[in-house]
Parts: C-alpha cells; structure tokens; sequence
C-alpha cells in the first residue's frame, strides 16, 4: 500500500510539476482558440455630415464539417432554418468535409442569425462581422463606390480611400468545449482599430436635386447616358457629381459593370463648341484681338485646304463677342488660324484639359490634347470649336472654373476642405473676365444657351452639340449635347458642366437639351447655399423662363 501510494503521489508530481508545459499545451490545443475581431469601417459623410456609407453589425454563420457531418439527424432541420433545400446543405456538407472551416450563411442579420445558434447544432457557430449600407442608394452611388463581401473597398471612393477607411481588425482568446461552443472569453490579445472617417466635398441637398433632374433629362430627350459636374468656383470642391445610368449599392441583384463607372471622370468625349471661350481667350491674350474686334464669317462657310468649316447659317459680320454669342465655326476658325495652334494648346492645357485633374479616382481619364511639330490648317480649325481632342466632364468643369476665379486655377477635391489651399495664376485676369463677360450674352435672348437662365441669378455659359463620331466618321443622327457655365456671372459661386450622349430626340441640340437642366439645379443650388440674387433683370428673365416653359411643353 505504502508503495503504491509512493507510485502515484510520484507520477502526479511528474505530470504536474516535470511535464505541466506539455500537458498544458496539449490541452489548449484542444479548447483554447484565438478567433479575429472585426475592424468597424469608417464612415462616409457629406460635406455637412449626412451619412453617405456606415457599417452595421451582422453575423456570419460558420460550421465546422468534421463536427457537422456527426449530426446527420438535424441536416433537414438547420437546411429550414437557413431556407435552403436539405439535398443542398447535404451536398454543401459532403464537399467540405475534409476541411474543419466552411461559411453557411454570410452576414445575416443578428436576430435571425441567433435563432439558428439557439438550435444548439453541434458544430455550427457564429462570427461578428460588419456589412456597409449606404444611405443616399443610387443618388451617390458611382462616386462613393461600395465595398465586396468582405468589406473590401471596389469601386469609387471606397476604393480610393480604402487603406485610410479601413480598420485594423484585433484578436481575442476563447475557450471552446469540443463541439466547438464558446464557453467563456479569456482576455483580448489585440483591440481592433476602427477605421478613419472621410467627410466628402459634395452636399447632399444638391446631389439629390441634380440626381433628380438628370434622370428626367435623359427620360425626355431618350438620351443613352449622361453625367453633371458642379464646382465651387473659389475652393475647387466636387458640389456635386452624379452620373445616369446609376445602380442601387444596396440591392446588387441588376448590379452591371456600365452602371458602375463613374462616366463623369471616366468617360472622355470631343467637347464640341463649349471649348469656344477658351480658343477666344487665346486670341485676347495674343494681343490680335479684343472683345469688339470685327470678323467676317460670310458667307456662312470657308474652305480650309480641301475641307469646309460651316456655321448652321450665314451670321455675316460679327465681333468678337458675337462669335461667341452665336457660336460661329467660322469665327473661331478664323481666331484660331490666325493666331496659331501653339496658343491654343498651351491655353487648353494651362487650363487643364488633357490632364488629371488630381482628384485621385479609380480608372480616371486624363483625356487626349493633340501634340504634333506640324499642324495642317483643317486640324487648327477644328481644334478651335472642340473636335481633335476629348475632355471628361470633370476636366471641362475645372476649366470653367478657372475662367469664373479670374484665371485662377485650385486643384479640384472630392474631400471637403477646411483650411484653404493654394491658387495658381494660369490665364490673364482680365481675360478671363472678358470672356466670361462674352460667355453671358450666350444666355441672352440672342445667344443658343437662353434656356439656362435662371431667375434672379445671372449665368454665364456656352451650349455644345457634337456629332458621335462611329465606324464610318462622323454620325448625323447620333449627338452629344452639352452646356457648361458659371452662376451668378457676376460674382461666380459654382462652374457646372452637363453632359447628356446619344440623344435620340430630335431636338438634340445642347441649349434646348442640357441649358434647361442647368437652369434648374443652378438655380435651385443657389437658394439651398444662400447666395444672393445679382440680377436685376428678373422680372424680364422670369417671362423669358415662362415663355421656354411652354415651348418645351
């Protein structure tokens, strides 16, 4: 008895004192687990904190097949629960049943997701996770992008920003019995780190009323797509940007790869004649020319080398300022042949046109500005009334800004700024003052753009209607029409461009088709940011306004 006794109390010591590390480690082998805590996403807002993405708690319900495959009997009941046939979840089952990992329903809400855990199924578990809604739905959609199914930024600014908005996810320690339930938490080995908030440039208010004017735009005049760009003329911040086709980030069940892309930065297209000002401006700070200069554009077209340049009919003698006004082919070709390729390239490009614009956003287009050591006179011409290059709409706005801030350039944001930045100096102040004096007898009533005029705001704008071009050159019954402008033109607060492509109605010019839209959300944007009314003409514009009602109806 006594040397048994002397056995055990000595193997005991052994296993307790000699062999306690093995043992030790053998058994949280077997019970202690570390499992990762997910990282919270930080938040999108808008420029006056709206919430445009947040992250909500879901749950992932996860199984261990080595365990689940022992508990055959209840396979019908938990197929019921998770609403899928019992053949499915047995085939589910079988294929994974050499590895001890397998999802069976992701981010689940967390009260369904605990009905099926108070099943008490051997095997089955839970697993904290966070799932992005966005609030705004298809309103923002292409420009704050979403996330995939492991709250991975895609598309848009999720993308962009995706080191800065995701969290470090942490880890914490568990002890689990053998059936692999959670019988308490022991100590947390790494806190998570939840990610940084973005506050976007753009306002809602105004995201919503442009949103919902475009997508009338494109019913009525059965346009294929479209997009719209507003700029603060002093801060060089993204207003708004919303683009048509769009997609619901919530609901990706129609979820189709042209709905994503966000055509305002992507998509690059010939401008047409809203490029017009910028060739005019060359021709102002060439010294050649001043706002009142005479030209002859009878008699409604001229022959370059073996090509024709053609106005839509003879305007005979106009200035300088009417050339704009009446959006003559032949006038700017004439500036333009006069002056020389070179100033116009170099104006385009200080400008910004051909370049990024700085705003950091997947897949965008920095567009094509021609670059040759000899220029044919037929690729001046058609340079100067915006065929030869192509632009984005971002690009296009950004010019228009420079000319509103008196030739003075801000890099554009897409993120709200709160300390002011640096502007450069890029075009003659008083040039671009000039111009945009020109660019408001465009929405006079002789201009093509009187349709953007707004009541008790004063714009400044230039129309553009673009033959597409196809296969075979340029279409005639395919057109992209745009207009682009500043508002008030007196003080300018905002540059908004508006792009509508392959109008199928017949009225597909770009001051019967794009002005309106201008004249609507401009209008109505001035009033959400309190800007003063500057013109005091109202009364008369609110007649024109009516008048252009009807018409259109």
């Amino acid at each position: 008895m006594v040397l048994a006794v002397l056995l055990v109390g000595g193997r005991v010591s052994y296993l307790q004192v000699l062999n306690r590390p093995f043992l030790q480690n053998e058994g949280d082998k077997r019970t202690v687990r570390e499992e990762v805590i997910s990282a919270h996403r930080g938040m999108i807002f808008d420029r006056n904190g709206s919430p445009l993405a947040v992250s909500t708690s879901v749950t992932t319900l996860w199984a261990d097949p080595r365990i689940l495959v022992k508990e055959r009997a209840r396979w019908p009941e938990l197929a019921k629960a998770l609403g899928i046939s019992p053949k499915a979840l047995s085939r589910k089952i079988e294929n994974a049943s050499g590895r001890g990992f397998m999802y069976l329903e992701r981010r689940m809400q967390p009260a369904d997701a605990k009905k099926i855990l108070d099943l008490d199924i051997s095997g089955v578990n839970g697993l904290p996770e966070y799932r992005r809604f966005y609030p705004a739905g298809e309103v923002a959609a292409q420009l704050v992008g979403l996330t995939d199914i492991d709250d991975k930024g895609q598309e848009g600014v999720e993308l962009a920003l995706d080191g800065w908005l995701s969290g470090k996810p942490g880890s914490m320690r568990l002890i689990k019995d053998r059936r692999g339930k959670v019988i308490r938490e022991t100590d947390v080995l790494r806190s998570a780190e939840p990610g940084h908030e973005i506050k976007l440039s753009i306002d809602l208010r105004i995201q919503y009323l442009a949103y919902r004017e475009l997508v009338r735009a494109v019913r009525e005049n059965e346009a294929r797509t479209a997009s719209l760009v507003m700029l603060d003329v002093k801060t060089g911040e993204v207003l708004a940007m919303v683009n048509q086709p769009s997609f619901n980030p919530n609901d990706r069940s129609n979820f189709s790869a042209a709905s994503v892309r966000n055509r305002a930065i992507v998509d690059q297209f010939e401008p047409g004649s809203v490029i017009k000002p910028f060739t005019v401006a060359a021709a102002l700070e060439s010294g050649r020319y001043s706002s009142h200069t005479p030209v002859n554009t009878s008699p409604g077209w001229m022959r370059v080398g073996r090509d024709v340049v053609k106005d839509v009919r003879n305007f005979g003698k106009l200035d300088v300022t009417g050339v704009i006004t009446k959006s003559s082919n032949v006038g700017v070709s004439k500036l333009a042949l006069d002056i020389g390729p070179e100033r116009l390239v170099s104006l385009f490009q200080r400008v910004g046109l051909g370049q990024s614009t700085g705003v950091v956003f997947p897949g965008e287009s920095t567009g094509l500005m021609p670059s040759r050591s000899s220029w044919k006179p037929i690729e001046t011409a058609t340079l100067s009334y915006g065929y030869g290059l192509s632009v984005t709409s971002l690009q296009l706005a950004q010019a228009y800004m420079i000319l509103a801030n008196d030739g003075r350039a801000v890099p554009v944001s897409l993120i709200k700024r709160d300390i002011p930045v640096e502007s450069q100096q890029v075009v003659d102040p008083q040039v671009a003052r000039r111009v945009l004096d020109m660019m408001r007898t465009v929405t006079g009533v002789k201009g093509t753009g009187r349709r953007a005029r707004t009541y008790s705001y004063t714009v400044a704008g230039k129309t553009g209607t673009v033959k597409k071009l196809g296969v075979k050159g340029y279409s005639d019954d395919s057109y992209i029409s745009l207009f682009a402008g500043v508002i008030p033109a007196n003080k300018p607060r905002v540059a908004m461009v508006v792009v509508l492509d392959g109008t199928k109605s017949t009225r597909y010019y770009g001051g019967v088709v794009a002005a309106p839209v201008f004249s609507r959300v401009a209008g109505e944007a001035m009033r959400m940011l309190g800007v003063p009314a500057d013109d005091a003409d109202s009364q008369h514009m609110l007649v024109d306004t009516a008048r252009n009602s009807r018409n259109e109806s």
